[in-house]
């Protein structure tokens, strides 16, 4: 099995890169989410200190473990998967912006940002001050609040991130969910944004081309710019 990570992941920076790993490492093991019936599992099924000629990996997950995007589908009948989305929808410019709300993001907290038409958005919360987010579900976990995504959807934005397993609360994650897929705004969840400055960045971010899925895994990087 692939050890468990029982810590807050380390920055990932190879070299003298400047490329920053936002993704949370998949484990056998790992925390899910409250709607996950299955804990992900995954174990080596050959390994050469076993004998075996090769090592090799079976990873059973669901799309939603570790840092994913949603597609329309997840939320919206008919909507496009997520191996239909555009593929410069994670690539570009992206913004990280920190706020300080307790529970849920609000529009105040938003708007001195001057949000603008087609910005990708990773927001930072006191989520990413709680090491333990790695190892369970956390049941107090900071969240927009409707009307805060009702402002972002008016700002259209391209794509909105959170240092979160959902961007909703228990109350209004369907709500919002659907509201944002509805009008093609990508949701990229469960980010670990601790050692990340607000600021400007450059990011990739690409999902698995899982065929008809609702959503997937993603490895995603950033680099200021």
């Amino acid at each position: 099995m692939l050890k468990k990570t029982n810590s807050a992941p380390a920055i990932v920076n190879a070299g003298k890169s400047e490329w920053i790993d936002v993704s949370v490492p998949l484990h056998d093991g790992m925390r899910q989410g409250p709607l996950e019936p299955l804990t992900p599992h995954i174990e080596f099924i050959m390994a050469r200190n076993k004998g075996n000629p090769v090592d090799m990996l079976q990873i059973n997950i669901n799309s939603h473990n570790g840092t994913h995007i949603d597609a329309p589908k997840h939320h919206v009948k008919g909507g496009s998967s997520i191996d239909q989305m555009p593929l410069d929808t994670g690539i570009g410019p992206a913004r990280v912006i920190e706020v300080k709300g307790a529970e849920t993001i609000k529009v105040d907290e938003i708007k001195p940002y001057d949000v603008q038409t087609g910005e990708r958005l990773l927001f930072k919360t006191r989520n990413s001050y709680r090491p333990e987010r790695f190892t369970e579900f956390l049941k107090n976990w900071v969240y927009f609040s409707t009307e805060a995504i009702n402002y972002l959807i008016e700002c259209k934005i391209r794509l909105l991130g959170i240092d979160a397993i959902s961007i909703g609360g228990r109350s209004n994650a369907n709500e919002i969910h659907e509201a944002l897929l509805t009008r093609g705004i990508y949701i990229l969840e469960d980010l670990e944004l601790g050692y990340v400055k607000p600021g400007r960045y450059e990011m990739i971010c690409l999902p698995l081309r899982l065929q008809g899925g609702d959503a997937s895994p993603v490895r995603a990087i950033i680099r200021p710019v």
